[in-house]
Formats: C-alpha cells, sequence, structure tokens
C-alpha cells in the first residue's frame, strides 16, 4: 500500500551507473520511488530490489525519453501509482562524441532528442503535477562538467549538456513562484561496472584529476539527496560540479600535487 504521506522521487535512467546510485540514495533517504530504464531489465531488476531492500517502494517504467509518446506514458504510469511527485532526477542521457566535420544529422538529433529535449519535457511533466498538487517539489538535471570545459569530439554533446544547465536556470526563475526548485548537477568521470580503476587507460584518467579519483555514483546521490531536502532549501537555479577538480588549470600531469 502507498504511503502518500511519503515523498516520492521519479529518476530517469535510474537502472545502472550514475542512476542506480541515486537510486539507492534516495530510497535510503526516505523517498518512494520510481525509476526509468530503457533497454536492460536485468539491471533494472537488480535495482529495484537493492531499493526495496532498503525500504522504499519501487516502481520500475520501461522508456526512452527520446520519444514524447513515451515520456507521457512513463508520468501516467507513475502518477497512476503515486498520484504526486516531490522530486524529479533528470538522469538518463546518452554520450556520443565525433568529430565536428564527421557528425552527422542523424547523430545530432539524437543527443538533442534525449539529452536536452527528453529532460525539458520530463521536467514539464513533473511540474505541472507539482504546480497542480501544489507541491514544492525540486526537479534535478544532471548534466556534465563538458558543459563548461572543452574536450575534443564533443561539439554536440558539450553544447547539448550546456543547453540543460541553461534550462536549468530560466526554469528554476519561472517555478520560484510555485515553490519549485530547480537545480543541476555536472559530474565528471564517474565510477561504472564499465570502468575498472584498476584499468590503465582508467589510472591515466585519474592523474590528470586533482583529487585523483572518479567518482562515486552514491555521492551523486547523496547529492541529490542534500538539494531535494530542506538543507537544500533555498538552492535553486545553479550547478553543482562534482568533477574532482578537473576543470580547474589544466596540468599535464599531476605532478603539482605529487610534489607538495
Amino acid at each position: 500500500m502507498i504511503d502518500m504521506d511519503k515523498p516520492t522521487a521519479f529518476i530517469t535512467g535510474g537502472s545502472q551507473g550514475i542512476g542506480a546510485g541515486i537510486v539507492s540514495e534516495m530510497a535510503k533517504a526516505g523517498y518512494d520511488i520510481a525509476f526509468s530504464y530503457k533497454t536492460n531489465k536485468d539491471m533494472a531488476t537488480e535495482a529495484r530490489t537493492k531499493a526495496q531492500e532498503l525500504g522504499a517502494q519501487v516502481a520500475v517504467i520501461q522508456g526512452d525519453i527520446s520519444s514524447l509518446d513515451d515520456i507521457d506514458r512513463m508520468f501516467d504510469e507513475f502518477f497512476a501509482v503515486y498520484g504526486k511527485i516531490n522530486v524529479l532526477v533528470n538522469n538518463a542521457g546518452i554520450t556520443r562524441f565525433s568529430p565536428f566535420l564527421d557528425t552527422t544529422p542523424e547523430m545530432f538529433n539524437e543527443l538533442i532528442n534525449t539529452d536536452l529535449r527528453g529532460s525539458y519535457f520530463c521536467a514539464q511533466k513533473a511540474a505541472r503535477n507539482m504546480v497542480d498538487n501544489e507541491v514544492k517539489g525540486t526537479i534535478i538535471n544532471i548534466t556534465s562538467n563538458q558543459q563548461s570545459g572543452c574536450w575534443p569530439r564533443a561539439s554536440v554533446y558539450g553544447p547539448t549538456k550546456a543547453a540543460l544547465n541553461k534550462f536549468t536556470s530560466h526554469a528554476a526563475m519561472e517555478l520560484a513562484p510555485h515553490g519549485i526548485r530547480v537545480v543541476s548537477i555536472a559530474p565528471g568521470y564517474t565510477r561504472t561496472r564499465h570502468n575498472n580503476q584498476n584499468d590503465t587507460k582508467v589510472i591515466g584518467k585519474k592523474y590528470r584529476i586533482p583529487l585523483e579519483r572518479f567518482c562515486e555514483p552514491w555521492e551523486i546521490g547523496r547529492a541529490c539527496v542534500f538539494l531535494s531536502g530542506e538543507a537544500g532549501g533555498y538552492i535553486t537555479g545553479t550547478c553543482l560540479e562534482m568533477d574532482g577538480g578537473a576543470l580547474l588549470p589544466v596540468l599535464s600531469e599531476n605532478t603539482y600535487f605529487k610534489n607538495e
């Protein structure tokens, strides 16, 4: 049975990686959860079981946020279970890199439709429900430090994340009269099951980060808990960079920190 007094959170792309870390931490914090996944049902089942073991009611919703029809259906399913939403975390996204001269319209549209348009209309669906139910909720957009940094082959991905962060500011301004806060988190390199910390390639990247490690998904999850809770209640329209200092002045290698 659903406890209508418990806060609810919908995390898009919650079956693995950063999303699964957010699901677990929000469950620990006392939220009832729904999360979406696109294709990997086994990993979605694993994430659901973990959140249930942490005491959360959990709904799992299949869908692709690049499809506006899927967005409508996913939120219909969410509201059929919970009725209202307190927190939306726009985490679902794709990462694609290509040299500028080789970028195709298909790749451009795929990134824009998922990472920007999908998050935009998910936020709109959540915000409309918050307004209708007079919920002073929180919308969190997961962007990337690529919104500020400049890496090769990211002429679509980087600007798309920058646009999502700019949208955060505009939405925060328009929704503030309703008591709804909108914030973003910009992770850098983050550990997932696809990047073993002992791999040579990963070690090379770690030493370009002042803190010399990747972010952990649970750390981003705890940031979501903070930003959506009472302690973060005066924070809106801004971005939390979580990249271990990777956007600080670039060093060819981490000799400054090693020699101190």
